[in-house]
């Protein structure tokens, strides 16, 4: 019991890190519930428990500087919200066994995410407007939202991508924002998993915690530093993934 406390407790810490830098904390935190021998479903429920409260402390920091563009938020949440309800039912309705084998097959697509470039382009630091703007936006939000409620890791990734790409919005303003669907996403699967049982509170509550302390610092090291360090933690994150990944197919 106590190596699992302080495996996952340490995961959730450098998880939260890794999210509000960059987005895909769920890389390192997920497999380290998986190998702690936390079932599928409990490990989707006390990852969405810790790392929604976490993301608190990063999006009040991000909000402080002025790197959320509100006007999104909206509309934006809304669908966030619904789709992350609608990924996290669809997980529901998966057996364990089969669960545990999609979450397997979905890490590394997750990773392949999280790792893609996140270069700045010269674009206009706030998004454009218009009926093509705001259907984009719903697009984007429902389908990342439905992402993280079903599996969760690299959304965050996803959604600064998104922004940045497809809604045309400065890197630094898509990062800011992303923590408030992020947040949304996360909120709206947290209550699904709540509420169907699946959230060890025992556990949740501490990496909740962990994941706080780690979100913040994380989040002043971004405003303060830049991107420059989020290679680094995903090098990190890329050793321990593989790690666990191969620990549980010799299982197997």
């Amino acid at each position: 019991m106590l190596t699992t406390y302080v495996l996952c407790l340490t995961a959730s810490f450098i998880g939260g890190i890794i999210d509000s830098i960059a987005g895909g904390g769920g890389l390192l935190t997920m497999p380290a519930m998986l190998l702690a021998g936390l079932p599928p479903h409990a490990t989707l429920g006390t990852g969405k428990f810790a790392s929604t409260i976490g993301t608190v402390p990063a999006l009040l920091n991000y909000a402080r500087n002025g790197f959320v563009v509100w006007r999104m938020v909206p509309a934006g949440v809304a669908c966030a919200l619904l789709g992350s309800w609608c990924g996290s039912l669809l997980a529901l309705r998966l057996d364990s066994s089969t669960l545990g084998k999609v979450l397997i097959c979905l890490l590394p697509v997750g990773l392949l995410v999280t790792l893609l470039p996140k270069k700045e382009r010269s674009v206009s630091p706030l998004p454009q407007t218009g009926w093509r703007f705001w259907t984009s936006l719903a697009g984007v939000t429902f389908g990342v939202g439905m992402y993280d409620g079903f599996f969760g890791p690299g959304a965050g990734s996803f959604f600064i991508l998104a922004f940045h790409f497809i809604l045309r919005m400065g890197l630094v303003e898509s990062s800011g924002t992303a923590k408030v669907f992020n947040l949304t996403s996360n909120a709206g699967a947290m209550i699904a998993f709540c509420l169907s049982g699946h959230v060890w509170y025992a556990l949740a509550v501490p990496m909740a915690c962990a994941s706080m302390a780690g979100n913040w610092l994380g989040s002043r090291l971004a405003i303060c530093t830049g991107p420059a360090l989020v290679k680094k933690f995903l090098g990190v994150s890329l050793m321990l993934l593989m790690a666990t990944l191969i620990f549980r197919a010799v299982r197997q």
